[in-house]
């Protein structure tokens, strides 16, 4: 009779026992440790592009550039579309490997398929007058900030009654819609342009749209 007691009694410890780790278990368990949080990540802040790059200089030489600076064909500057006024470029010469820095004082180019125009003195130092145009690289050392409006070239004319019939005519379609003329050496050019648009991505749908009415428009940043 007593060794069976003693069993039952011994049961109930181990059980107890048993109860109790099982309950210091739970309590780690429902107690984690803190957890390491993990940051999102970060947005490429620095403008990289590789594509055709053309250069221009006596048409130019001396005129206005975008920013206000006069034009000297024989200095090292540059035209972007999109990037603002001032911007410091490195522009590698995929052909040769040449690399200069330029500073973005000017808008253009106008011709599609191309990213960037350069100064002739920026082109000789890449090596690449006598062939027009060359395959660069382009990045940008900091960061690209700041909000800005773009808007849609749709084309250029040296006729001014050419300008105004394109432009009678895309205001069936859009709502605003004006004429830039744009003086140069050989003669002024009138550039038709649609729009004012708070992102890029929404000037390259109306550029999509243009696009379908036989025209070749590019986006630009609205200075």
């Amino acid at each position: 009779m007593k060794r069976h007691a003693y069993w039952i009694l011994a049961v109930c410890a181990m059980l107890m026992m048993g109860s109790c780790a099982g309950k210091a278990i739970h309590n780690d368990a429902a107690s984690p440790g803190p957890q390491a949080s993990v940051p999102p990540p970060v947005p490429e802040a620095f403008y990289r592009e590789t594509g055709v790059a053309s250069w221009y200089g006596g048409d130019l030489q001396g005129k206005t550039t975008a920013n206000g600076e006069t034009f000297d064909q024989n200095g090292i500057s540059a035209a972007h579309r999109t990037l603002p006024l001032g911007t410091v470029l490195t522009v590698t010469n995929l052909d040769n490997f040449k690399s200069i820095k330029v500073r973005i004082n000017d808008r253009g180019p106008f011709v599609k398929g191309r990213v960037l125009e350069l100064s002739l003195g920026a082109a000789r130092e890449l090596g690449f007058v006598s062939e027009g145009t060359a395959r660069v690289k382009i990045e940008c050392l900091e960061p690209v900030q700041g909000a800005a409006v773009y808007t849609v070239q749709a084309a250029a004319f040296t006729e001014e009654e050419n300008a105004r019939t394109l432009k009678a005519r895309l205001q069936r379609k859009y709502e605003t819609v004006y004429i830039v003329p744009r003086v140069t050496n050989v003669g002024t050019f009138y550039r038709v342009r649609v729009g004012a648009y708070p992102s890029e991505e929404k000037a390259e749908r109306i550029a999509g749209k243009l696009t379908l009415d036989g025209l070749e428009p590019v986006v630009v940043r609205k200075d």
